[in-house]
């Protein structure tokens, strides 16, 4: 052909520009010819650095000289990374050579392809147009125009993303067990030929990379790299099978209900103590990372963790109730103490995820509620029931954060029932557990109570003056919260338009 073509392609993914030019320059050859050398032409050296007799001899340098230092670190640095880019485009040259020898029936090569980067770094190399075609649909259609014996096509492709992905590229088209020349890449490797096989329609590279992305692990920033590559590249349904592992089947409320009430209810039964704290510690940390995730799509509901709830409390009574007759009994005790403690741990960990989920309103009417279990925790041994009154603190202490917004009728009934059982309690609580922060439930409790009427406060703090006094460590000490009512009643003394009556002072039980 004695006119030049050149042919536009699209870039799909491979070049910043939305056109791609392939430059064909037909010429007659004979098959005397020499084939093309590969050959590449990086660009020139930057510049020697200064000797040191050049420096300035100052030890403060100057901003120009700084900028200078900074820059040649910089061309250092860029000249370094091309240079190992220079050795595997090399390797991979020399790999091609090593194809070409051992298909002997292929010839002399008749199309030389150069690809180009977008900083002028080029790589020519000497290939056959019947491998081009059969692998690339892309090439076939391009190349096909030009069929006449003889003819060598220079074919050179532009502003190329990674020149040395798409020389690897090539090289794969003349491999014959593509798979096994995968085998230990990593997934970003493959992916960038994933791209360039999609690009030139390569469809053996396609199904290999996708085959290879199927069966190795991923990271999990490698997963997100493959699922945004993927969707980006639309293979249709050849990259269903990548995908599985990500993907699920859309999901309804109640089918994950039902899964996360087997998994909780799991946990709650389980009979490994330390595998059982550790999946607590897990779901946890996971049910916490759902509650930022606005977009979450599976997430444990309010009739769920109140289902367990529900469970625990009647274990606990049934525990309690064992715990009664614990002399007529066959029981071991201390069997039956580690029962109640697990039970009552499994509580405060559903009450924590209520608390961090803001679902634990309704659980301090259903605390406060519990008045057959508090009557049957005041009848048995402390060291029993210790645990039980953890239950309690942990509510007082989300209602003093304001992390449990709940009515004042509510707050009072909570502290009738079981503010009694806390005192008894909390002497051991403090040295039968290193997780219970004193000073952490003293203050919730006293911000609670102080957010009751005053003449509830007057009934509570009266009470408990009488019991501190008596019990010292032994209880907890509110004295802040006494302090701030004291102000209240005899300082400030905001009195009701309505209600011209004097505050009494009396020791008294709880008004209801």
């Amino acid at each position: 052909m004695a006119s030049r073509e050149v042919s536009t392609m699209i870039k799909q993914g491979f070049i910043s520009d939305p056109t791609l030019s392939l430059s064909f320059s037909p010429s007659r050859t004979t098959l005397s010819s020499r084939p093309y050398s590969p050959s590449s032409s990086p660009p020139p050296p930057p510049p020697p650095p200064p000797t040191e007799s050049a420096r300035p001899s100052h030890n403060n340098p100057t901003l120009f000289e700084m900028m200078s230092e900074e820059a040649l670190r910089g061309s250092k640095t860029i000249e370094e990374s091309r240079k190992k880019t220079q050795r595997r485009v090399a390797k991979f040259l020399t790999e091609l050579k090593a194809y070409s020898f051992k298909n002997g029936g292929l010839g002399l090569s008749d199309v030389k392809l150069t690809v180009v980067s977008r900083d002028g770094y080029r790589v020519a190399m000497d290939v056959h147009r019947r491998v081009l075609s059969e692998k690339s649909r892309f090439f076939a259609e391009k190349l096909s125009q030009r069929r006449e014996k003889g003819v060598s096509h220079t074919v050179e492709i532009s502003e190329c993303d990674d020149v040395e992905v798409y020389v690897e590229t090539v090289v794969l088209m003349y491999c014959d067990d593509l798979k096994k020349r995968l085998i230990g890449e990593n997934v970003t490797k493959v992916l960038a030929l994933l791209k360039v096989s999609a690009a030139i329609m390569f469809d053996a590279g396609i199904s290999s990379c996708l085959e290879y992305l199927e069966a190795v692990p991923w990271s999990e920033d490698e997963e997100e790299k493959v699922v945004s590559h993927l969707s980006q590249l639309e293979l249709d349904g050849s990259m269903t099978e990548v995908l599985q592992r990500v993907s699920s089947e859309p999901s309804t409320s109640a089918r994950s209900d039902g899964i996360l009430l087997n998994l909780l209810s799991g946990v709650l039964q389980a009979k490994d103590d330390k595998a059982r704290r550790e999946m607590k510690t897990l779901f946890s940390r996971l049910l916490r990372e759902d509650s930022f995730d606005d977009d979450n799509r599976f997430d444990v509901s309010k009739d769920t963790l109140y289902h367990l709830c529900h469970r625990c409390l009647s274990s606990l009574v049934l525990c309690l109730s064992e715990a009664m007759a614990i002399d007529g009994s066959r029981r071991d005790r201390g069997v039956l103490m580690a029962e109640i403690a697990r039970e009552a741990d499994n509580l405060q960990w559903i009450v924590d995820i209520l608390i961090e989920k803001r679902m634990a309103n309704d659980f301090v009417k259903l605390w406060a509620d519990q008045r057959e279990l508090a009557e049957l925790h005041s009848k048995i041994p402390t060291m029993y029931r210790h645990e039980i009154s953890r239950i309690t603190a942990q509510l007082c202490i989300a209602i003093g954060r304001g992390n449990i917004l709940v009515g004042k009728e509510s707050r009072f009934s909570l502290l009738a029932t079981w503010l009694e059982a806390l005192y008894d309690d909390f002497g051991w609580m403090r040295s039968a557990s290193k997780s219970v922060d004193k000073k952490l439930v003293e203050d919730g409790l006293s911000h609670t109570i102080l957010t009751l009427s005053m003449r509830q406060q007057q009934a509570i703090l009266l009470k408990w003056f009488d019991r501190f006094l008596n019990k010292g460590d032994d209880c907890p000490n509110i004295q802040r919260a006494f302090e701030v009512w004291w102000r209240r009643a005899f300082i400030r003394q905001y009195t009701d338009a309505e209600d011209s009556s004097q505050l009494q002072i009396t020791v008294c039980s709880y008004p209801s």
